[in-house]
C-alpha cells in the first residue's frame, strides 16, 4: 500500500471528527433561530446538486443498481441523513454542546447493540459490558449524578433526544451493510436525495406553525457548513482514512468529538463543566473500549452468500453527520 495514505489519514480522521463537532456548534449557534427541518431540507438538496453537476456520469452509469435498490437507499438516506441531521439540531436548543458531545460518545456501543438485535451478529460477554458501561456514562449524564434527579425522572428533554437519535444513527450505521454496490458519489448522491423528502413533513409542520427560514447570515452560514463541511468534506475524510488505516483504528478519533464540544461550549458559549460530564466521557469511553475488543466490535456469523447480499458492500461506521 502507498505510504502517503496512511501519513495522511491521522488528518483526514481529525478534519472529520473536528468538522462533526462543529456541526454541533452551528446548531447551537442557531437553536430557536433557524428552523431545523428547512435547514437540512436545503442542506440535502445542496449536496444532491453539487455531487450531480460533479459526478453525474458516475451517477448515471450506476443508475440501473440504484433503481434497483430504490427502496434499500432511501431508508438509509432517510433515518442515516434526513430525520437524524433535523432531531440534531432540534435537540441542540434543549441542551449544550458539552452535552451533545458527551452523549455522542455512547455510538459505537450502541452500533454494537443494533448489529446484535438487527442480524444476530455474535458478540462477546466484554462486549455486553462495555454496552452496559457506555449506558452509565449516558445515565450520569442526563442524572447529572443526582439519584434524585434520576428517581424523579426530570432530565433534560435535549439529552433525551439525543440518546434516541443516537439509537436511531445506530440501526442506520448497523443497516450500512446493506448498501448496494455503487460507487460512493453515487451512493451520497441518493442519500442527499432521500434525506431532502424524508424532511418534507419537518417542513411541514414548521409552516403549519408560521416558523420560515429567513434569509441571513446565520441561516445561509449554517447552511453551506451543514452541507460542504459537515455533509461532504467529513464524509470524504473519513472514507479517505478508514481506507487507509481501517475501520478499527480509525475510531478512535471519533473520540476527538466530546473534547472538541468541550472546548468549543467552554469557549464560545460560555458553559460550564460539571463531574458529571467527566463522569460520563470516562464511562462511555471506556464502553466503547470494551465493545472494539477482539478485533472488530462484533463477529459477523456466516451465512451463504445469495445473489442479494453479493451486491452488498459494507461501508465504514458514522458516514453522516
Amino acid at each position: 500500500m502507498n505510504a502517503r495514505p496512511q501519513i495522511l489519514a491521522p488528518l483526514f480522521l481529525a478534519t472529520a471528527a473536528l468538522a462533526w463537532a462543529g456541526n454541533h456548534v452551528v446548531a447551537r449557534a442557531i437553536a430557536g433561530e433557524v428552523p431545523p427541518g428547512q435547514l437540512n431540507l436545503l442542506r440535502w438538496v445542496v449536496v444532491a446538486s453539487l455531487i450531480g453537476i460533479v459526478s453525474w456520469r458516475q451517477i448515471a452509469a450506476d443508475f440501473p443498481l440504484t433503481k434497483r435498490n430504490a427502496g434499500r437507499l432511501f431508508l438509509l438516506g432517510a433515518f442515516g441523513g434526513g430525520i437524524f441531521g433535523t432531531l440534531q439540531y432540534v435537540s441542540m436548543q434543549y441542551t449544550s454542546v458539552v452535552n451533545m458531545g458527551v452523549l455522542n460518545s455512547v455510538g459505537p456501543a450502541f452500533i454494537v447493540a443494533a448489529s446484535v438485535l438487527i442480524f444476530r451478529d455474535t458478540v462477546r460477554p466484554i462486549q455486553v459490558a462495555g454496552i452496559f458501561v457506555s449506558l452509565l456514562g449516558v445515565m450520569a449524564m442526563v442524572s447529572q449524578l443526582s439519584l434524585q434527579r434520576l428517581a424523579t425522572f426530570a432530565l433534560n428533554a435535549g439529552d433525551i433526544l439525543i440518546v434516541l437519535n443516537m439509537m436511531l444513527f445506530a440501526v442506520y450505521s448497523a443497516c450500512l451493510r446493506l448498501r448496494p454496490a455503487i460507487q460512493l458519489s453515487s451512493f451520497l448522491f441518493a442519500m442527499a436525495i432521500a434525506g431532502a423528502i424524508a424532511n418534507i413533513p419537518f417542513v411541514y409542520v414548521e409552516w403549519e406553525a408560521d416558523y420560515f427560514l429567513e434569509a441571513s447570515f446565520k441561516s445561509f452560514g449554517a447552511l453551506a457548513y451543514a452541507a460542504l463541511m459537515t455533509s461532504i468534506l467529513a464524509y470524504i475524510c473519513w472514507s479517505r482514512g478508514v481506507e487507509a488505516i481501517g475501520p478499527s483504528r480509525a475510531s478512535v478519533f471519533l473520540h476527538l468529538i466530546p473534547f472538541a464540544n468541550a472546548g468549543f461550549g467552554v469557549m464560545l458559549f460560555g458553559e460550564q463543566l460539571r463531574l458529571d460530564h467527566f463522569v460520563g466521557l470516562a464511562l462511555s469511553l471506556t464502553g466503547v473500549w470494551m465493545t472494539s475488543q477482539s478485533g472488530a466490535a462484533v463477529g459477523k456469523k456466516k451465512k451463504a452468500k445469495t445473489p442479494a447480499t453479493r451486491a452488498v458492500r459494507p461501508m465504514p461506521q458514522r458516514s453522516m453527520r
